[in-house]
């Protein structure tokens, strides 16, 4: 049976050995020939600074995910809030195709919406307004001119300066904002989102529509699986499934 595969924030860093060794695992077991597509929604990498930063673990990753589409299996990026610099010539040498921050797409017949999903935690006004600072198109311009050294600097402080900000944060406001979902439905004119970045898989109901969070890959090595009939979310060791057809 065909399939398509879902993944997102894995968070790939060469401190964390244990991830990539899952994900290449995932690989080698469910990135078999019956696979159509696999889609990764962001935060692939723990932090990019730019497709000149070449290290091992990149290389890697870049040969393991060519070989794939050598083979056939289209696979497809949308960049998250770590990886957002990941440009054009790290894609090519992956052999992955860069998507809009929001792409619809035919999932056997189900219009369904993908993104990374940060763009609706809008309870955090402090992230957004660096998020739309950072998607603008004066400031990746800027940094990718700064010296390789001074970019690592620059994601260094800023990764201690989040994790702070997120420890004094309540917990709703670093999820998605049930308002800005339902725009987000609307805008899109679909009933299927399927998105990561909050950590917090789950198969939730909006009413006549359907989302469908990812996990991450800290602890739980999730991924989706979707065929003709149905999706299946797994992670820490669990399945939930969602029937396909009970949409329009």
């Amino acid at each position: 049976m065909r399939r398509t595969l879902f993944i997102s924030d894995l968070h790939l860093s060469a401190t964390q050995p244990d991830i990539t060794a899952a994900f290449f695992d995932f690989l080698d077991t469910q990135v078999t020939d019956e696979v159509d597509a696999l889609y990764i929604l962001g935060d692939f990498f723990e932090v990019w600074v730019g497709d000149d930063a070449n290290e091992p673990l990149s290389d890697e990753v870049a040969a393991r995910l060519k070989t794939i589409s050598e083979h056939g299996i289209k696979v497809y990026f949308i960049h998250g809030n770590r990886d957002f610099l990941l440009g054009q010539k790290y894609a090519q040498r992956a052999g992955m195709t860069l998507l809009p921050e929001q792409t619809v797409i035919n999932l056997y017949g189900t219009p369904t919406l993908l993104l990374h999903g940060d763009e609706m935690c809008t309870q955090d006004v402090e992230y957004q307004k660096f998020r739309k600072k950072s998607r603008g198109w004066w400031w990746p311009k800027l940094m990718l001119s700064m010296p390789l050294w001074y970019r690592r600097r620059v994601a260094r402080n800023a990764r201690i300066k989040s994790k702070m900000s997120q420890q004094n944060k309540r917990a709703e406001i670093l999820d998605v904002e049930p308002s800005s979902v339902s725009e987000t439905f609307t805008q899109h004119n679909v009933a299927l989102m399927i998105h990561g970045h909050t950590h917090r898989p789950a198969i939730h109901s909006h009413g006549e529509n359907t989302r469908i969070v990812l996990g991450d890959w800290y602890t739980q090595a999730s991924y989706l699986v979707a065929t003709e009939h149905c999706i299946s979310l797994h992670y820490a060791n669990e399945i939930k499934e969602f029937c396909l057809a009970n949409q329009s």
